[in-house]
Formats: structure tokens, C-alpha cells, sequence
């Protein structure tokens, strides 16, 4: 069904992995203006740590059973990977710290930090998305960024959320919590710490 293919390649395509690495380059360009190569090494640094890494313990995750997709359909599959998360960002800001990176690489990485522990403590009763939240995160952190015309990336979002329910990964409600959720918190804290 058309439908379903197209709703798995949005689904993939913008899953939080993927947002979160180009949003972290694109933020550690912006960052050091006129210094193109370290302003993409240490987004690609931030990338590395806030979501190859930890994405790399979940398709491993899932190559020993232990995790039953990448996804974490299972919200009782959830806990680790967002812990292994959560070190896996404590170790990236201090090594992001070291490296003098700017502030506003430091507040993207922070803002996502706390919309893991965030994810993690909802994620305990009930199954947010995930991927609606970061959708959404990215979103407002853009915006605030570059400039409001970035709110023409909102229909991405409505777009991820769809494609969540229509595979039935979420309802809709919990695509609805994790946009507002993920809204909140990355614009929050990325606010606070820039």
C-alpha cells in the first residue's frame, strides 16, 4: 500500500538519529562562522555522541534480540538505550567542553540531554513519541537559530506524526504529546543555555 510505504520512509528518513545529527552539524557551522572545517568537525562530534553512538546500541541491540526493532516499538525496551543515551551526551559535552566548543552547540546538545530524561521518565508509564518530540525540537531550535522563516519546516513535523500513527507505532495522542513535549523542552532549555 502506498500509504504505508510512504509513511516507513518518513518514518526512516526522519527518524530522531537522523534529525539530531544534521541539526547538531548544522548548528555547529553556524557556530564558528568563518571556520567552516571546525565548525563541522564539532558538530559532527556532537552528532557523534547525542545520536550515532547511542543509535549504534540499539541496532546492536536489536542484532542480539535484545531489543525487538530500532525503533523500541516495546516502550519496556526503552529505559537502557535512553540511559546509554544519557551517558553517551554527558560524555559528549565534556569532550565538546574540551574542545571549547561554542555555546549554542553546547545549549543544542543540553536541550537534547534533557529531552532524554525526559522521554525516559514518560517513556516509564507510557509510549511518547519519540520521534514527534525531536521532530518538533528540531523545529523550534532551528527557528530560534536562523531565523522564524525556519517555521516552514512545521509541516515535517505534522508529517512524522503522521506517518507514527498510520504504521501504528503511536496514536495519535501520543504523537500529539511528544510534538508539544518535544517543543517545550528543546526550546526551553535551548533558550536557557544559549
Amino acid at each position: 500500500m502506498i500509504r504505508e510505504r510512504i509513511a516507513r520512509w518518513l518514518t526512516e528518513a526522519f527518524a530522531p538519529a537522523v534529525l539530531v545529527s544534521v541539526l547538531l552539524v548544522l548548528l555547529g557551522i553556524h557556530s564558528e562562522p568563518g571556520r567552516l572545517g571546525r565548525g563541522l568537525a564539532l558538530g559532527v562530534v556532537a552528532a557523534l555522541f547525542e545520536s550515532l553512538l547511542p543509535y549504534l546500541y540499539i541496532l546492536r541491540g536489536v542484532r542480539t534480540g535484545r531489543i525487538t526493532d530500532h525503533h523500541i516499538g516495546d516502550r519496556r525496551q526503552r529505559l537502557v538505550p535512553l540511559l546509554v543515551g544519557m551517558g553517551s551526551v554527558v560524555l559528549g559535552l565534556v569532550v565538546l567542553l574540551l574542545a571549547g566548543a561554542h555555546r549554542e552547540l553546547l545549549a543544542a546538545v543540553g536541550a537534547g540531554g534533557v529531552g532524554l530524561v525526559v522521554a525516559a521518565l514518560v517513556n516509564h508509564w507510557w509510549k511518547m513519541s519519540i520521534h514527534a518530540a525531536v521532530a518538533a525540537g528540531s523545529v523550534v531550535i532551528l527557528s530560534m537559530v536562523y531565523g522564524m522563516q525556519m517555521l516552514a519546516t512545521v509541516p515535517l513535523v505534522a508529517a512524522v506524526g503522521w506517518s507514527r500513527v498510520q504504521l501504528k507505532d503511536h496514536t495519535a495522542a501520543q504523537v500529539a504529546v511528544g510534538t508539544i513535549v518535544g517543543a517545550l523542552v528543546a526550546g526551553g532549555v535551548f533558550a536557557a543555555l544559549r
